[in-house]
This record gives structure tokens, C-alpha cells and sequence, in this order.
């Protein structure tokens, strides 16, 4: 993987975000794409080693498209300005497909590398769920919280906003209350890929996703059809 190439393009992209300079420079991105994908091929083999149940994850479903959602959107800029690919045990990304619990990483314009592990925003029922999770295992949910690697690399679990209650059907003192108020169930950090090569990069995104593996691991006890999605994806 180029990365300074991939940063310069993302870089590039945002400044001229239309389908004229997109079709100039189509040549560029696919061959940026092509290393992606390569990559997230080897990370898929990489994470399979430490969590098998990735192993069936297709790397091709696993990128995210370039091309934004303008269907609802207030914003008119017809391409996203980050690489990203979700890896997950059903192979599956998003919410509403139940792709579940996943290994998230991207870059993006400004030349951040951003690693996730983890629910982003799951679907109502699916974050009920989660949340009863919680309360039911919350011996199990408090070592997850208390493992070493995680810990060490990510901190606590983070999120983009909680409720300043609990939900309805949850109490105050309940066990782990604080986080019952939680909309997502993730963990991330980020840095820059400046001087960063490839190999550098590959190895520090596979070694963060095996540090995130405990998260990903509990929620995968989390009953019910519905696995929701990880991390903040920004598609």
C-alpha cells in the first residue's frame, strides 16, 4: 500500500469533491483501491490467526463504496474523502444487514489512520439487546472492560454521545449503569500516516485489532439475530 499516495489523493479528492476531477484522476484510484483491497485480504488472513470466525469475511464486501448516499443527504458532495473496510464474522457490514460486531479501520484526507473495534450506533433492538447483555453478564462484561490488551491500546470504551438516563426498562443502580447509556459499544484511537509505509501501517492496524478482540469477542455472547455494526465508519 502507497499510503503517501492514498493520503495525497484523499487530500486532493477533498479539495476538488466532484465527478469531473473523480474521472480524471479514476486511474489513480484504482489502483489505490487495488492495494486496499490487498491489504484488507491480508488483514482478514492476519486476524484469522487470533479470531477464525473471520475467516469466511469476503474482502471485496468488506470495503466500503466511495460513492456517498445522497438519497437523504444535506450535504451534495457525491464522494466520501476516506478509505475503510469492516471486517466481521458474517462478512456483512452494516446494521441493517446484521453484519455484527467488527474490526474497522480508515484513512482519510487529512492523513489520519483511524482503528476501531466494536458496535457503532447498532439498531434499536440490537442495542437493547447489548444493553440486557450487560446487566445479565456483568461479570463477564466487567473482565472484557479490565483486559489488559484493550485497555493498553484503547482505554476505556468510548462513544459519540449517551443518554443522561438510562433507557427505559433500566434502572439507575442497575449494574454498570453508566455504560446502559452508552449508544455504541466501541473502541478506537487514531494517528497519523505521515512517514508510515505500508507494511507499517498493516501491522499496526492488525495489531490493534487483536487488542480490540476482547470487545468484539463479549459481544458476540449478546443474544439475538439482529449484530448490528462497529466502530465509526463515516459511510
Amino acid at each position: 500500500m502507497h499510503v503517501r499516495d492514498l493520503a495525497q489523493y484523499l487530500a486532493e479528492l477533498a479539495e476538488n469533491n466532484n465527478r469531473a476531477w473523480f474521472v480524471m484522476n479514476k486511474p489513480r484510484y484504482d489502483i489505490l483501491r487495488a492495494e486496499f483491497l490487498e491489504m484488507t485480504t491480508r488483514l482478514i488472513a492476519g486476524i484469522t490467526r487470533f479470531d477464525p470466525a473471520v475467516a469466511a469475511c469476503n474482502p471485496k464486501k468488506a470495503l466500503f463504496r466511495i460513492n456517498r448516499d445522497l438519497r437523504f443527504a444535506r450535504d451534495p458532495k457525491p464522494y466520501k474523502t476516506h478509505f475503510s473496510a469492516a471486517i466481521t464474522a458474517s462478512g456483512l457490514k452494516k446494521p441493517s444487514q446484521g453484519g455484527g460486531p467488527a474490526y474497522y479501520f480508515h484513512v482519510d484526507e487529512t492523513g489520519q489512520l483511524l482503528i476501531a473495534g466494536g458496535e457503532y450506533m447498532p439498531p434499536p433492538d440490537r442495542l437493547r439487546q447489548i444493553r440486557r447483555q450487560v446487566i445479565a453478564d456483568a461479570d463477564g462484561f466487567s473482565a472484557m472492560l479490565k483486559n489488559r490488551k484493550l485497555r493498553a491500546a484503547y482505554g476505556d470504551l468510548q462513544t459519540e454521545g449517551k443518554l443522561t438516563r438510562p433507557p427505559k426498562g433500566f434502572d439507575a443502580d442497575t449494574p454498570h449503569a453508566d455504560y446502559i447509556r452508552h449508544k455504541s459499544f466501541i473502541v478506537w484511537n487514531e494517528r497519523s500516516v505521515a512517514g508510515m509505509t505500508g507494511d507499517e501501517m498493516e501491522r499496526i492496524v492488525l495489531e490493534n485489532f487483536r487488542d480490540a478482540q476482547a470487545l468484539v469477542q463479549w459481544l458476540r455472547t449478546v443474544p439475538g439475530d439482529s449484530q448490528g455494526e462497529m466502530a465509526p465508519s463515516r459511510n
